[in-house]
Order: C-alpha cells, then structure tokens, then sequence
C-alpha cells in the first residue's frame, strides 16, 4: 500500500462508532505525523468518552466536531482544507428503520446528499462512504438508502468537473463485535441462560473491524473513482454463533423480525457484468466510468467475473465454524470469553 496519511487532514464522519474508533487507532498506530484526524459525529457522550482515549493533549492531530451529516452548512465548515472523507454516519439498525423511515432517509440519503456536496465545495480530494450488503437487491428500507446512497457516490463522479477529486464506496457484511451486533447481543444475553433465534437457517457475511479499516484504507489508497469494492470474506451460520457462544444455553426462535433477510448478498447476478476480481476484493465498477476500463483492467490485473456471478451469504465457499468464531470472539471482541459461562 503507498498510502501515506502523515501530514494530511482526515475526516471522519459516524467517528465514534465502532469502525471510526477502530479507523482512529489505525491511523494514529500507522501514520503518527497525521496533520489532522478529525472525529465529526453528533453524539457527544461518544465524543467525551473517545477523548479519554484519544486525548487531543497526547494526539496533537486529533479534533472532535459536534455535527450532523444532515447540516450541510456544517460539513461544510468541517470539511474545510481536508484531504480525505471517511463517510462512516448511518442510521443501521433495520428495525429501526422500518419504524422511523422518514429519520433514516433523512440521514441516510440525505446525509449522503450534502457530504458529496460539502467535499464539491471545498478542497477534498477523496471520499470513501461505506455501504453494506443491506444494499444489494434491498428489501428493507435501511437497504435501500444504503444502495440509494451508494448510487449518489457513484454519480458524484460524473459532477466533480475540473475538481481534482474522486468518490468511491466500500461494501461488506455483518462486522464483528460491532455495536449492535449479534455476537455482542448473545454475549450479553448468555447471562439469562436463552439466546433469541430469528431464524435457525439464517446465515450472514462475517469480517472483523481490524479488515474493515485495512479495506477502507485500501480504496482511499487505490480508487480510481466510481468502485464499489467488495470484500471476500467467511460466511457464518446464526446456529453456529448461539453454539460457539451459549451452547448449554435454550436457543429459542423468535422469527424474523421485519425486513430482514435469512441470507445477504453483496453482489447480484445483475451486477456480474461488471464485476471484476482483484484478488482480495471484487470490485462493481460503474457502467461508465470517467477512466479507460483497459488501463484499469490492466493496472490492477482485473478479471471480468462470469455472467450470472453472484455473491450470497448463504452460498458462500469459505465458511468460520463453532471453533473458529470462538478464537475470533477472543481475538476481536472479547479476550476473557470462556464458552463454561453460560
């Protein structure tokens, strides 16, 4: 990777959540001379409690900004005289979205709307907004901002005129350990001796924080503007996870609740035409790009998918098992995890 943050200004947005906390420790840990790390979120008990970690008096790059993506105005305050976007902001939660539909457009479409605006107005240079496999063939409504999102980023590309400036997205499942995920709610619901199932057959993407960041980092670095770049990644099992953490536990099915899927899919059959493999990642190119697609194919040696490629959780090759969760849960998510506690 020839990427190389010292003495540039990266802005965070969603900076407090769990990939923002993880992309900060990275970017401190790799590049120690950053000119700026700028954490924008709109929590700020978050923010207090990051501060404690990350205190501007030890990390002198490090700035914390109350915003909302929704405040075009303040982005574009924020976004003066940096040289990256991060665009990690969203409203997640899919039940939760369902409930409030109008709040997760407004962030999530919305929001998107004024990043691609604020970075046109001022002097960034790359944006990087992260999606997530909720946004192929959508059917709940976080779904669809997400992939209505990750158009808007694409298309940012065809509006940038004479700007020395590209969008890219990042798109991967379910990440480890982060907030409001599976395996921190079992953790959590071991302790009552029963682990809610919404359904037994049930099966999702898997990548931890830590390939995450090293993703994100990877299309800052590498896009040519207009990717969509997909992760190859394990799928795991809902079944496999409740053993791997509560095996003596009651595994109790609750049903789905609405707008989930029992299985994920980061790229469909419909975008197989445009999907080449990189190797370690596939990446959607727009159907046309602003760049020759020969000098593109050629630089990264991309290999044009077969027609009909799809990418599902549940049709996976690669597959992580009781044991192997149970190393990663240790790893990333809890080193004192011991599976007698329950």
């Amino acid at each position: 990777m020839s990427l190389d943050l010292n003495n540039k200004s990266i802005l965070i947005t969603g900076g407090t959540g769990s990939l923002g906390k993880e992309l900060t420790k990275t970017i401190l840990q790799r590049w120690p001379n950053v000119k700026r790390l700028i954490i924008y979120s709109r929590d700020e008990q978050k923010q207090y409690h990051m501060a404690q970690e990350y205190p501007d008096t030890i990390y002198k790059g490090v700035r914390y900004l109350i915003g909302d993506v929704r405040d075009l105005e303040r982005l574009k305050r924020a976004f003066t005289n940096v040289d990256y976007v991060i665009h990690a902001a969203a409203m997640k939660h899919v039940h939760i979205a369902e409930y409030n539909p109008d709040e997760c457009v407004k962030t999530n479409v919305g929001g998107a709307e004024n990043v691609i605006k604020a970075a046109l107005e001022t002097n960034v240079s790359k944006v990087v907004a992260l999606s997530t496999d909720k946004a192929c063939a959508p059917i709940n409504l976080y779904g669809a901002t997400k992939l209505t999102s990750d158009k808007l980023f694409i298309a940012a590309n065809n509006i940038r005129g004479q700007k020395d400036i590209n969008f890219s997205v990042v798109r991967y499942g379910n990440v480890m350990g982060s907030n409001g995920s599976v395996i921190p709610f079992f953790l959590n619901k071991r302790a009552e001796g029963v682990l809610p199932i919404t359904d037994p057959k049930m099966t999702r993407f898997n990548i931890s924080l830590k390939d995450g960041v090293d993703m994100v980092l990877h299309a800052l670095d590498q896009a040519w503007g207009g990717e969509v770049f997909v992760p190859k990644i394990p799928s795991y099992k809902i079944m496999d996870v409740a053993k791997a953490i509560g095996p003596e536990c009651e595994h109790r099915i609750d049903g789905i609740r609405p707008g989930e899927k029992i299985h994920e899919e980061m790229i469909t059959s419909s975008d197989s035409f445009t999907t080449y493999d990189l190797g370690k990642y596939y990446v959607i190119l727009p159907q046309t790009p602003l760049w020759i697609l020969n000098d593109y194919i050629t630089y990264f040696n991309a290999k044009l998918v077969e027609p009909g490629f799809n990418y599902t959780s549940g049709e996976n090759t690669e597959w992580e098992t009781v044991d192997s969760l149970r190393k990663l849960i240790v790893e990333h998510v809890d080193g004192n995890f011991r599976i007698s506690e329950c």
